[in-house]
């Protein structure tokens, strides 16, 4: 294998407060392991979009720590002992369908390999409203909602009509002909009529993890000092000069 074939960005924890995820989609097996051997010096690893297939030949290479994969979600995580920092706050992962649990798995998969706590809400799509009217109570307790919905993914405006929490739309390529492969989930998200909610790309759980841990997280502390009790950082406070008087500007300008 060349080393050419791939570039570690060693940095990125660093300069965005996470490290580098691989996506197994268009990797060889032997690709897949040479770069998780790598990363795993400097952290534990996620490896997403990786089939069964591929994790076939892969777990059959000596890999770095404890190799935990999910067919589900297609995601393995390996394990080293250098895990990211547990974050404050909960993530609600709620599905419109049982179709749609595939991809919150890999929400869930990436928010727990990120150091997030999530709770996943399934099957309480509008057709039958009252399952969502429900478990609303529930949904409140958490800091951030991930709604994962497909068809006409009508449960992103009706979520975001009810909850007061910021809300990220995952949109999924499950439904009939007109769906278009997720193109209607989302357009419906992004023609929602509540107001703030965000979208990421279709079946994209590792989308929706990443940006409910961009919230939580608020980005790596290395410019700011920590307040008193909480160990957050506070943002610099921005200065003006005084204006000066016009008349001494002209002066200025005559001498």
């Amino acid at each position: 294998m060349a080393v050419s074939d791939f570039t570690i960005d060693f940095d990125r924890p660093h300069r965005l407060g996470f490290p580098e995820v691989v996506l197994g989609d268009g990797k060889s097996p032997g690709q897949v392991v040479a770069i998780c051997r790598q990363m795993s010096r400097e952290h534990d690893v996620l490896v997403t979009r990786l089939s069964p297939e591929a994790w076939e030949e892969i777990s059959r290479e000596p890999l770095p720590g404890k190799a935990d994969y999910d067919a589900r979600s297609r995601t393995l995580i390996l394990r080293v002992g250098k895990g990211n920092r547990r974050q404050r706050g909960l993530v609600a992962i709620v599905t419109a369908g049982t179709a749609d649990v595939v991809v919150a798995e890999e929400a869930r998969r990436t928010l727990d390999y990120m150091g997030v706590a999530s709770t996943t809400i399934a099957d309480v799509g509008v057709a039958g409203v009252v399952r969502l009217l429900s478990r609303l109570e529930e949904i409140e307790r958490a800091d951030v909602v991930v709604a994962v919905a497909g068809m006409e993914a009508s449960l992103f405006s009706v979520i975001g009509g009810l909850i007061g929490r910021p809300l990220i739309c995952v949109p999924t390529s499950h439904g009939y002909g007109a769906h278009l492969q997720g193109i209607a989930a989302v357009l419906a998200a992004l023609n929602s009529c509540a107001n703030g909610v965000t979208a990421v790309n279709i079946d994209s759980g590792y989308g929706g993890a990443m940006a409910a841990f961009r919230i939580l997280s608020k980005g790596p502390k290395t410019w700011a000092s920590p307040r008193a009790n909480d160990g957050w950082v506070t943002p610099p406070t921005s200065t003006s000069t005084a204006r000066r008087k016009a008349s001494i500007g002209k002066r200025r300008g005559r001498s």
